[in-house]
């Protein structure tokens, strides 16, 4: 019973936080002009500020593990080429390709694998996660871009300019390899502006739940709900068992294993639904998976966190 009550004291605090979120937005003390604002400010201010702190006062030679970067992101890659052939296989439409292909393996890492990581493995496992995800969000966006864009090629449609522009200038990935920079070389931070990182940084992951909750809605729930519950599977089941094998034949173990698997068993990320609608994808499919893994998120991250209870990695 007492791993039980355990692994929930590491779950249940995010999911509570996301449905206050849901709750302050139907009591309309949120809008959806506050949530794009939100959104907008975590996204491209917060989690960067959070990211380069968090990565810069560590050392990097301690936290750095190369073989949970590379083992993460071949997870990635495979996921991407086995949901992109069976998609292919099945024969479904360009959009719903894109969609489900990018759903399957694109999880939600900044808002809640860093704060699982945190609740799970304390301010080390915040660390950890924070360098692992500087080098995972490129794979992601080049990932999920080829997802989206490959099933239109030869139908003579229009693509998105500058995705790769876009890819480089993500906040995300520029603030983890200045954090990275100040780690290597040990670079001093200023004492007023450590301070003052140290109080901005804690908005970062309380505003990114709480705008998961105010966001989510029902309504999205309008795709194909058999596809996205299978999209939902294979990112929340199959991709940590996938890190699992991957990491421990590469030599990852401890608290490394267990960051890693976490990372890779995150929900489909809100990005994928923005996306879906920029690069001719299935809007509805994608919000529909996003809303289905998040909710489900709750049982699997309980269900692994017990396993890593008996097994010795928490």
């Amino acid at each position: 019973m007492q791993p039980f009550i355990e692994t929930l004291t590491i779950v249940f605090p995010i999911f509570l936080v996301i449905g206050l979120g849901t709750l302050l937005k139907q009591l309309r003390l949120f809008d959806e002009a506050f949530l794009q604002q939100t959104n907008r400010l975590v996204y491209q201010v917060f989690l960067p500020l959070l990211l380069f702190y968090k990565i810069s006062k560590a050392d990097f030679s301690s936290f750095f593990n190369a073989p949970l970067v590379i083992g993460s992101s071949l997870v990635i890659i495979i996921g991407f080429a086995l949901t992109y052939f069976y998609t292919g296989r099945r024969q479904y439409a360009a959009a719903i390709r894109g969609s489900f292909c990018q759903g399957a393996f694109r999880g939600n890492l900044a808002y809640i694998g860093l704060a699982i990581c945190l609740n799970a493995y304390g301010e080390e496992g915040l660390t950890k996660a924070g360098i692992l995800m500087g080098f995972l969000v490129p794979v992601l966006n080049l990932c999920a871009i080829l997802a989206l864009l490959l099933p239109h090629q030869g139908r003579g449609e229009e693509k998105t300019p500058n995705l790769i522009a876009q890819t480089i200038l993500n906040p995300l990935i520029i603030a983890s390899f200045l954090g990275i920079i100040w780690s290597f070389w040990s670079l001093p931070i200023p004492i007023i502006i450590d301070r003052s990182l140290s109080i901005t940084t804690g908005l970062a992951l309380p505003l990114a739940l709480l705008a998961i909750g105010g966001s989510f809605s029902l309504e999205r729930l309008k795709g194909d709900l058999k596809l996205a519950g299978t999209a939902s599977t294979i990112k929340l089941v199959l991709l940590p068992l996938l890190a699992l094998l991957l990491l421990v034949s590469m030599g990852v173990s401890n608290a490394d294993l267990g960051i890693g698997i976490l990372m890779a068993g995150t929900p489909a990320a809100t990005a994928t639904y923005i996306m879906a609608q920029q690069l001719k994808g299935d809007a509805e499919l994608a919000g529909s998976i996003v809303m289905l893994s998040t909710l489900a998120s709750a049982f699997s991250y309980t269900v692994l966190l017990l396993l890593f209870k008996s097994t010795g990695l928490l």
